[in-house]
């Protein structure tokens, strides 16, 4: 099979894997640099910038600063998303990645409470809303960068390695975090060992350096823009002057709510696994070495189980791949949880891997999906739109949630029924959703969807 797409012919093997390289290690970096503060956020930020209250009120104070950076993700979407359908991906995902490593390392550099009151607390959160700004900016760069140079029937394989990305990042900030806790005495730690992987951020800075010089944009967009340059003058006016998020909004309404939809129990499993069962076993008296490194292991599932799932997709549709996802995602919560309370480790290493596995079934195939959804000159608005709106609504106040209905209800079985809540809500999102896995991108529209 070769790709249709507007009659042009595929990149090459070696294009094809330098782009793929690209945009992992774009998506790696950038949600490294959003994660380690969800890690700092369980471990130390509490007592850091929040002293003077309660251990409990510390740990909600600094979940919801955590939160607030989801709050962001939908202002990026809008933002990068109708810049980079008018101006192209390659652009816009260099600046949001310029923009996360400077707002990153300048958390690094933050002065703590101590040091001068509450101005911390409040640095603290505008810095962390223009990482939201920036990583809600990312998506739609990097995932159309790789899934919009490959061919039609490997589409999902290559938009995986994108989608690989913040699993990676967990890894990666995990392996930092607990290389920092193994040498540092917890005094130090606190201190300022939990500095060092933000300050490690400026690698971002570079990458993005890299991407401009070294890639060229996707056809698809070098299409868009060809068609415009050829357009009658009127037309083309009138269509520099509609805006792509308005546009996406006004004829692909539907697929941002499914796409949000398809991204919710993602979210919400994902920062339970990564940020709030990190901050509640601890709380329990597990070693945050010994927490850290059973998310590390099934971060490592997910990131084997994503490409699989997405080649498969490609073969038998995406929504063969996410239907069943779905249903073991929600089948497994209330073992996952169930294993939890018991704080046994290796308990908690299983749930963790099965919880890997069935996340990265989900995530896999959902950036060729995404793509297919909308036509180009409106997907990275409508891509960013409806993955953010999905972040907002699932992951970003997920672990603050979390917190509190464990201490209204008094039972980590309440944060399971929220989580199979969500997995609902994902599952009649990808039912209602059209199968697009056979249909090829031509001329910027999309053919009939096969349901």
């Amino acid at each position: 099979m070769t790709d249709t797409s507007a009659g042009r012919p595929p990149a090459s093997e070696r294009t094809l894997r330098k782009i793929a390289f690209a945009a992992l290690s774009a998506s790696t970096l950038e949600w490294y640099d959003f994660y380690i503060y969800g890690t700092a956020a369980a471990l130390v930020f509490g007592q850091v910038f929040f002293p003077d209250v309660s251990p409990v009120i510390a740990t909600l104070a600094s979940f919801a600063t955590f939160g607030v950076g989801f709050l962001f993700r939908p202002v990026g979407g809008l933002v990068f998303g109708h810049f980079g359908d008018r101006m192209g991906r390659k652009k816009l995902l260099v600046i949001a990645m310029v923009m996360m490593g400077l707002a990153t390392t300048l958390i690094g550099l933050l002065p703590t409470y101590a040091t001068i009151g509450a101005a911390a607390p409040v640095l603290l959160v505008v810095l962390r809303c223009i990482q939201g700004i920036a990583i809600g900016g990312q998506y739609g760069g990097a995932v159309l960068l790789v899934t919009e140079n490959a061919p039609a029937h490997r589409r999902g394989f290559y938009g995986s390695f994108a989608q690989i990305g913040p699993s990676a990042a967990v890894i990666l900030s995990n392996l930092v975090f607990l290389g920092l806790v193994a040498v540092l005495p917890a005094d130090d730690f606190a201190s300022w060992g939990w500095r060092v992987p933000f300050l490690l951020s400026v690698l971002v800075i570079g990458l993005g350096l890299y991407v401009q010089l070294k890639l060229e944009d996707t056809p698809d967009f070098q299409e868009l823009e060809q068609r415009s340059a050829t357009t009658s003058a009127p037309e083309a006016e009138i269509s520099r002057e509609r805006s792509p998020v308005l546009e996406v909004l006004r004829t692909h309404p539907r697929q941002v709510l499914q796409a949000g939809g398809m991204i919710l129990v993602i979210q919400v499993y994902y920062y339970i696994l990564i940020v709030y069962v990190v901050s509640y076993l601890t709380g329990l008296g597990v070693a945050r070495s010994t927490v850290l490194t059973a998310v590390l292991v099934s971060s490592a599932v997910t990131v084997a189980v994503i490409p699989l799932a997405a080649a498969v997709s490609d073969r038998i549709g995406r929504k063969r791949v996410l239907v069943p996802a779905a249903i073991a995602t929600i089948v497994s919560v209330f073992p996952f949880f169930a294993l939890v309370d018991t704080t046994n480790v290796a308990a908690f290493v299983a749930a963790s891997i099965v919880a890997g596995a069935v996340l990265g079934a989900l995530y896999g195939p959902m950036a060729a999906f995404f793509t297919e959804m909308f036509s180009t000159g409106v997907r990275y608005s409508g891509a960013s739109l409806g993955y953010q709106l999905g972040a907002v609504v699932g992951g970003g106040f997920t672990p603050l949630i979390a917190t509190a209905l464990v201490a209204w209800t008094g039972s980590v079985y309440s944060v399971a029924t929220f989580v199979v809540l969500a997995g609902l809500l994902t599952l009649w999102a990808v039912v209602t959703t059209a199968e697009t896995y056979r249909v090829p991108s031509r001329d910027g529209e999309l053919a009939d969807p096969v349901r």
